[in-house]
């Protein structure tokens, strides 16, 4: 009887403490903020002999075959992916699934999902995705990738910011008359010496480099550069181009941190005043981006960084349309109140990385640079690419492709500012 009695107490003396343990235990998580950490992935998503791209049959494979790669950062409130693919484009209901499956791998949200596309034109452009096998795979393996990178997080102590000038690869497209309307469009093969003399136009000609540090050891470093990224295409081979080329050379000089290249607000810049379309020019093209992203690299000064440093901030934004040049499946959307994700990464008081739809013309990255002069200010453009062209509202007068074929009308320019203007200045 004693013995029973004794025991009891025993028992009961010991789950106080474990209580007691536990919920000290449980008021040092709360009291202890996340550590930030990054998860790394890179998948092939090049495409079979026989795929239909929107610029020629799939004949054969090329030595650099497409590349998806991108970031999970974990520890700053629900998970952020950032991933950006060698696609000429994902659109609409794709950019959906997209941005919801890899919101699922990640145990994230839509909203905190960035997919981007680089634009290269050998290369995928999934219209009916629900009947595209391919598209179907890739999406998937996509997923598992995100999913399994999670298994191997790595601590994040420190982010670089970096910035270097590109010579001789961007060159603004859109070449104006003495009537201020475009006379002629440099386009990025060009033949025509003529157009080839004419100014380099306006561009934004630096690559910022974001970085990923662990003490010492860079993790992935994200590149960022406004241009088109085409150097010649309609091959039949689908091949990263000289962007892809550029980001290949330097994970040659870092094989230990993961290269992610983002295309800016190119939609009316790219090499054509630097290329005539000669096939011995994209290696040039290509030795010129690496270039910049080794300088920026360079350049990098690594800072600390803590989970409360990372903010990740959304604006959905209607985008006004031309009802007529939208097109159906686009024009529904807009019609049903679908809304587009503009998105930021801020760093403390350092630095904010855009995320925005379309093919924005490079005026609004210098705007929103301009915005806030004092910062390190990155974008990616080619979210999204429903849009199409988004020239800003002074482009329209003066005509031109982007114009002609534009989706959108020219109020939609105050809607992106006033949104980017949010971002910026953390009004969300």
């Amino acid at each position: 009887m004693k013995k029973t009695i004794l025991l009891a107490v025993s028992a009961l003396i010991l789950s106080f403490f474990t209580v007691s343990a536990q919920g000290l235990h449980n008021a040092q998580d709360k009291a202890m903020p996340e550590s930030l950490q990054a998860s790394v992935f890179d998948i092939d998503i090049t495409p079979p002999v026989g795929y239909k791209m929107p610029y020629g049959v799939v004949i054969n494979g090329w030595d650099l075959g497409l590349r998806a790669k991108g970031i999970v950062l974990s520890g700053s409130g629900k998970p952020v992916v950032l991933v950006s693919l060698d696609w000429l484009g994902i659109a609409n209901d794709c950019y959906d699934e997209f941005k919801r499956s890899l919101a699922r791998a990640a145990g994230t949200v839509p909203e905190r999902v960035a997919v981007h596309v680089i634009h290269q034109h050998d290369a995928p452009y999934p219209q009916d995705f629900l009947n595209d096998s391919f598209a179907l795979s890739v999406i998937h393996r996509l997923e598992m990738a995100v999913a399994r990178s999670l298994e191997n997080p790595i601590p994040v102590t420190h982010i670089g910011l970096g910035e270097a000038q590109v010579h001789r690869v961007a060159s603004n497209r859109r070449i104006l008359g003495v009537d201020g309307k475009v006379k002629a469009t440099r386009w990025t093969a060009c033949k025509d010496s003529a157009l080839r003399e004419e100014p380099e136009g306006l561009v934004d000609p630096i690559l910022s480099a974001v970085s990923f540090w662990n003490g010492d050891r860079p993790v992935a470093v994200l590149n960022f550069y406004a241009t088109h990224p085409q150097s010649y295409y309609h091959t039949g081979v689908p091949n990263p181009d000289y962007p892809g080329i550029a980001r290949f050379y330097r994970q040659l000089d870092m094989p230990d941190a993961l290269q992610v290249y983002f295309t800016g607000a190119g939609g009316n810049v790219g090499a054509g005043k630097y290329n005539d379309g000669s096939h011995e020019n994209r290696a040039v093209l290509a030795g010129r981006v690496a270039d910049g992203m080794k300088r920026a690299w360079e350049e990098t000064r690594p800072v600390s960084v803590t989970a409360s440093d990372i903010h990740w901030s959304v604006e959905p934004v209607s985008l006004p349309l031309d009802s007529v040049k939208a097109g159906k499946v686009l024009w529904e959307r807009y019609r049903a109140g679908k809304k587009v994700d503009l998105q930021c990464l801020t760093v403390g008081d350092k630095a904010r990385i855009l995320f925005m739809p379309g093919e924005l013309l490079v005026e609004y990255q210098l705007a929103a640079k301009k915005m806030r002069s004092r910062l390190f200010v990155a974008m990616a453009a080619y979210g999204d690419l429903g849009f199409g062209y988004i020239p800003p509202a002074a482009a329209f007068p003066q005509g031109g492709y982007e114009v002609e074929v534009a989706k959108v009308t020219p109020e939609a320019e105050k809607v992106l500012l006033n949104a980017i203007s949010n971002l910026l200045n953390d009004k969300h």
